[in-house]
């Protein structure tokens, strides 16, 4: 038995920005994940994807992100548990939760903090002819490594954000870049589309808007496809397709654990993200409350308010006094301690 102050099932950004909130408040954190690694899809889907929204970074890899986050939790020791999907839970009788994973690892934690982002997930797929024959032989549906794209001709269908962004990045990469949208609108950042349409009065990208890909060619690998566009059809060379629809989330066992599920996404509370079961809280991408917004910022910001509540239930009766972490450094749970630099320390005072 795995026990444990707060379990944390999803180890991708939010559940490791979880273990440094809630390490200060002196809390011991443990995670499962069904994936081998930490990060989530940060690590597993797009480790090389920019992300431009994190405070303090006006760019960071998806995959660096990872990296830090592991970095600034490893001082508070959390535990692992990978590989393995969180199937059970059951209430015992002191107000604890025992989770057990589908290979039979059992955890026992006060708190149970659900932050498994889109859950279990598959990419949506276009309905053409010959599409599983060219999957891993010119089509591919997620973006691990872009270095595979250099000096090829690419094209990206889609008009979200990871249509957009991936562009612009392969912009830079690809010998050409045609990114085709079935409106005139996208549905990404505005500042993203306005960079998309600075990059095609460059020539650096190809847009084509509204336009639909019907057909892929080619022998053994993808050589081509067809694009309908206002009812005119265009064969266009390409040595990669890459349909960016999104993802079909699933939250797979946790959704028999009696939480109130809206749309496929778990109900909480906005005052401390808490869901109708007393203890058991979700945060991210997993959770949906009105004006949600799926940002990893708003995980973070969730994950935090969610740690004081997980405190007062751990610790009932003992009063938490709010520190700033520049004044008051950090504790380690081996002891060492990082002091906030006194000229710091002085200005504040």
């Amino acid at each position: 038995m795995i026990k444990t102050d707060i379990l944390i099932i999803g180890a991708g950004p939010t559940g490791l920005f979880t273990v440094f909130e809630a390490g200060l408040l002196k809390l011991k954190c443990h995670l499962i994940d069904a994936l081998a690694q930490p990060g989530g899809q940060c690590s597993e889907i797009y480790p090389k994807k920019p992300i431009y929204d994190i405070p303090g970074f006006p760019e960071i890899l998806a995959g660096d992100l990872t990296k830090n986050l592991l970095e600034q939790s490893k001082q508070f020791e959390p535990g692992f548990t990978l590989g393995e999907r969180a199937d059970t839970i059951e209430k015992q009788e002191d107000g604890t939760f025992i989770v057990t994973t589908n290979k039979g690892t059992k955890h026992q934690a006060h708190v149970v903090a659900i932050a498994g982002g889109l859950g279990s997930f598959e990419p949506r797929k276009p309905q053409l002819e010959n599409l599983e024959k060219f999957e891993d032989n010119g089509v591919a549906y997620m973006i691990k490594d872009p270095e595979v794209y250099r000096d090829k001709k690419v094209v990206i269908a889609g008009g979200g954000d990871s249509a957009l962004d991936w562009s612009i990045f392969l912009a830079d990469v690809a010998s050409e870049v045609t990114l085709i949208h079935r409106r005139n609108e996208f549905r990404g950042a505005l500042d993203s589309v306005e960079k998309v349409r600075e990059l095609k009065l460059l020539n650096k990208i190809n847009l084509i808007t509204p336009a639909e890909v019907t057909a892929l060619h080619g022998d053994d690998t993808l050589q081509g496809i067809t694009v309908t566009r206002e009812g005119e059809e265009e064969v266009i060379e390409t040595d990669h397709f890459i349909p960016l629809f999104g993802l079909s989330p699933k939250l797979g066992p946790i959704a028999n654990w009696g939480l109130e599920i809206e749309k496929n996404a778990i109900k909480v509370d906005t005052f401390d993200y808490q869901t109708n079961v007393p203890g058991i809280f979700a945060i991210g991408d997993v959770n949906t409350y009105p004006g949600k917004l799926k940002l990893i910022l708003c995980g973070f910001h969730e994950a935090t308010l969610m740690c004081q509540s997980a405190f007062q239930i751990i610790n009932p009766g003992k009063r938490n006094v709010l520190k700033y972490t520049t004044v008051s450094g950090i504790d380690g749970f081996d002891g060492t301690r990082k002091e906030a630099p006194k000229a710091v320390v002085q200005a504040i005072q």
